[in-house]
């Protein structure tokens, strides 16, 4: 399971009834915990590879994703974020939810949260 290296009262994952609940992710390479890039493009990619990483420990994958949450500390890095989001979900896209927030931890520019379902 992929560690909270954070330490954060929280649980990355959570199974319940048939739906699996994947906590925020953060732009961080799992291996070196750094921030991965300084630009939405890198960001999001990261972000979306966190994503799968958890969901395949699950059992599932980015396919199995119904709802989503994405926080961007800038809209007007939407276009960008919507290209690298499509391309990993392909044709089968999740509700969503987008908002602007002032600021994420450690100052990143991108945040998503998921619910799945388990299939």
């Amino acid at each position: 399971m992929i560690d909270n290296k954070i330490k954060s009262p929280y649980s990355p994952v959570v199974i319940s009834n048939g739906l699996i609940f994947v906590s925020g992710q953060l732009p961080l390479d799992i291996k070196t915990g750094n921030i991965a890039g300084n630009d939405i493009v890198s960001q999001t990619r990261q972000v979306l590879t966190n994503m799968d990483i958890v969901l395949n420990e699950a059992g599932q994958s980015l396919a199995s994703v119904v709802k989503t949450t994405v926080f961007l500390t800038n809209l007007d890095d939407f276009k960008l974020m919507n290209e690298i989001y499509i391309e990993y979900f392909g044709e089968i896209l999740p509700a969503r939810s987008c908002v602007e927030v002032s600021r994420l931890i450690k100052d990143v520019l991108i945040e998503i949260e998921a619910i799945a379902r388990i299939l």
